[in-house]
This record gives structure tokens, sequence and C-alpha cells, in this order.
């Protein structure tokens, strides 16, 4: 008969899940934390469409339809796409142009004409980062493999504070501050600062999954998509995320499943009278209010539509709750959608501001909360490492934590995991491929079970 108590086999269970799941986790939590300092402070510090560049404010800005001609000239042959509103009286305005296969930037000074920058569209670090930090630059597969990262790093979340939950006469204090020398600094500096990391992890951890291919696209997204049968209006086949540029998330989350809806009806209700063009279009968004800019999808087609949009994520203004997409029938100037913060779902409110939160968009206050974060993921990632390099017998041994002769089955534990799994099913495929290889791998032949011993 085992002498281990209940409470410790627990314990030594929940460690060794603990140890599985870091092994597959940490180079991912390392990858997502480093590319999401790059995204921070490139966003926060630089530019991402060459929109921060400063000019001399003149005395009459000039049509918008006149910055468009030039700006397709500065790329003989293009043809404009999309048009950003200056963020300030002082600077400049931005247009993709796009010739074939490729997108360009043009910056212009917007009293002037004259074109201050030309470059690459959405092709700097900033999305760089993003699609690393998306699809490991390897599409869906890249996808797939981040997703199962995210689901197992919240199993490793819930196992890590349970681990480091005060216990046997153990304080607060103690579990949240670091102390210790050798093998035990590492293990109080790894406990304390996943304690303190823990809550802001989940949040990120559900906000990008909330995008991700399986649990985010077919279920929470598709669930929380806005309905496009509430506009009286024909539809598109093409949906909004069509409007993306590569990996940049550039429409709000509840709308990217959403169609798009055509022009070429009598639907709508009236925005502008006479002549429907990039001027009219970009006047009526001027009355509008929005705080700081504005962005300017142009008909992609003959049944393309005009589309305004504001929205945090895309670093238009700092307030989630004053989102606003709007499209306008290229012919009749109607209005044939406007989607506003009050129109989404709750989940979607949650999701425009943490997807806000999540790329510190929120002021100096999330910029600051931001990279201790990322910096706090990378110190608990590397001395998890370290602790199990000290720990690991030997380089031919992997050095799991030993499995209990008797598995405990606590309810609570059961609960847990079984509710993770249903609502995360990638983490179900995971956790069931792991108990696979553990009980039928690993501890069955002799060999393999004295690796990881």
């Amino acid at each position: 008969m085992s002498t281990e108590t209940t409470p410790n086999r627990l314990y030594f269970a929940v460690w060794r899940w603990h140890f599985y799941a870091g092994l597959y986790v940490i180079p991912f939590l390392l990858m997502l934390a480093v590319t999401g300092l790059i995204m921070l402070w490139v966003s926060s510090v630089t530019e991402l469409n060459g929109e921060r560049a400063t000019i001399t404010p003149g005395i009459t800005l000039l049509p918008v339809s006149a910055l468009q001609a030039a700006a397709e000239a500065a790329v003989p042959g293009a043809t404009a796409t999309q048009y950003i509103a200056p963020m300030g009286p002082d600077r400049v305005a931005a247009f993709a142009v796009a010739k074939e296969d490729m997108t360009t930037g043009v910056t212009l000074n917007p009293y002037t004409g004259e074109v201050v920058e030309t470059f690459p569209w959405r092709a700097g670090w900033y999305d760089l980062a993003t699609d690393i930090h998306g699809t490991l630059l390897i599409g869906d597969t890249g996808d797939w493999l981040i997703e199962a990262a995210a689901s197992l790093a919240l199993l490793l979340t819930v196992t890590g504070v349970y681990l480091h939950w005060p216990r046997n006469g153990t304080t607060w204090g103690a579990a949240l501050t670091v102390s210790g020398k050798g093998r035990g600094f590492w293990k109080s500096l790894h406990g304390a600062l996943g304690l303190w990391a823990s809550a802001i992890l989940i949040v990120f951890l559900i906000s990008g999954l909330s995008w991700a291919g399986l649990w985010g696209a077919k279920f929470v997204q598709a669930w929380n998509t806005f309905p496009a049968d509430k506009w009286d209006a024909p539809l598109s086949d093409a949906t909004h995320a069509s409007m993306n540029h590569g990996a940049a998330k550039e429409v709000p989350w509840t709308l990217e499943q959403t169609p798009l809806p055509e022009s070429g009806s009598l639907a709508g209700t009236t925005a502008i009278s006479g002549p429907v063009t990039i001027d009219t279009v970009t006047s009526f968004a001027g009355t509008l209010g929005f705080d700081r800019r504005f962005q300017l999808n142009l008909p992609a087609d003959g049944t393309g539509v005009w589309t305004i949009s504001h929205d945090s994520m895309s670093n238009d203004g700092p307030d989630p709750s004053a989102d606003r997409t709007i499209h306008i029938d290229q012919y009749t100037g109607n209005v044939l959608a406007d989607v506003r913060y009050a129109d989404y779902s709750v989940y979607a409110k949650l999701m425009a501001w943490g997807i806000a939160f999540h790329e510190g968009d929120l002021g100096a206050w999330n910029l600051a909360l931001n990279t201790v974060f990322c910096l706090a993921v990378i110190v608990v990632s590397l001395s998890g490492l370290v602790m199990w390099l000290k720990r690991r017998p030997s380089a031919l041994r992997l050095g799991a934590p030993p499995r209990p002769a008797e598995i405990p089955y606590g309810k609570g534990a059961l609960l847990v995991t079984l509710g993770l799994s249903l609502a995360f099913p990638m983490l179900g495929l995971t956790l069931l491929a792991v108990i696979l290889l553990d009980l039928l791998v690993l501890s069955a032949i002799p060999p393999l079970k004295r690796l990881v011993s």
C-alpha cells in the first residue's frame, strides 16, 4: 500500500502536469512575450503607417481627392485602397496604394500635397512581430501550434497557482515575495512572479485565443459575430476580414466574419446628397465627432462600399467604447450599415476592451503595465528552465516529477480539468494526447521510463 498521503499524491500529480505543460509552453511564452514587447513599443514610440510624421501646419487643407491623386502619382500605375486621416493638424495624411500584388504606403503634407515618404505597406518590424506572434510565419500550422500552447498555458497557470498557493504554515507575504538561495531562490522567484502575473496572463491568453483558428474562429468569434441580417442591404461574399492586411488585425473582432454589404441598391438611409466621392465621404466622416482620426477604405470593385472606421485597436483613438464602422453605398451615398460599440454583444464588448488592454492602447499606465508583464513572463519562463536544469539528474534524463502510484482524482481537480477542456477544445485534445503519451508510452516502455524519471 502506498504511504503517500492524498494531498501529497495530488500535489505530485499536479506538479507532473505543470512540468509536462511547461516543456511545450515555455518556448511559446518566450516568443509571445518578446514579440509582444516589440509590437508594444514599436506602436507606442514609432509608427505603423508613417502617420506620426510631423509637418508645419498650413492655412487650408487640400481636398482629399488631390491628396489621393498625389499618392497614386507617387507610385505610377497604383490605385488608392485606403486613406488614413491625419492624427492632428501638424501630422501627415496617409494612403495605401496598390499595384498588382504590392501595396505601398504614401504619406503626404495635407496642406501642400507634397509626398513625405513612401514605404511597403504593413511590412515593418511591428508586422513581422505580429506574424510571428500569430502564426510563427508558417500559416495555419503555426496558428494551431500557438493555440495549443496558449490553451496549455491556461492549465500551466492554474496548476502553477495551486503549487505555489500558501500551505503548511506559509503566509501570503512569503508566497508573493522572493527569498532563499540556490534552487530555493529560483523556485521562490518562479512562484512569486507567477502568482503576481497569473491574472493578467489569463486575460492575455483568453483575448489571444479568441482570435485563434479553432476556439476563436469556430466558437466564440462565430457566436459573437455581428449579424449582417440586421442590415436592409444586399450582402457580399467577402467578409470584413478582407480589409485586413496580412497578419494585421485592423477590423473590429466582432465584425471580422460578418459579410460586407454591397453597393447598387436603394437600401439604407441618406447620408450624402449629390456626387459620392472621396471628398464628400470624408466630409461626412468629419461630421461624426470622432476623437482623433478615422480611416476610410475605398470601394474595391463595382459592388464595393466606402467604409469609414474608428476603433482603438487600430490606434484611431483611446476609447474602445467609441468604436464605429459605417458602410456607404458608392452610388447612392446611403448608409447601408452603421455598427457602434453599443451594438456589440457582451463578449464582443469585453473583447474590444481586452484587445485594447492587450495591445497597450489605454494610456501610459497600460504601456508600463504590459511592459512589466512581458518581462515577468520572460523571467518566469527562464526561471522554470533553470529549476529544471538544476533538478535534472543528468543530461540523458528528463527528470519529470514522479507519477504517484495511485493518481488521485479529486472532484475539484476533475471539474476544473473537465471545465477547461470543454471550454477550450484544443486544451482537451492536447491533454488527451499527453495522457496517452504518459500512460501508454513513457510509463510502459522501460528505456523511455528511465528517460523521464
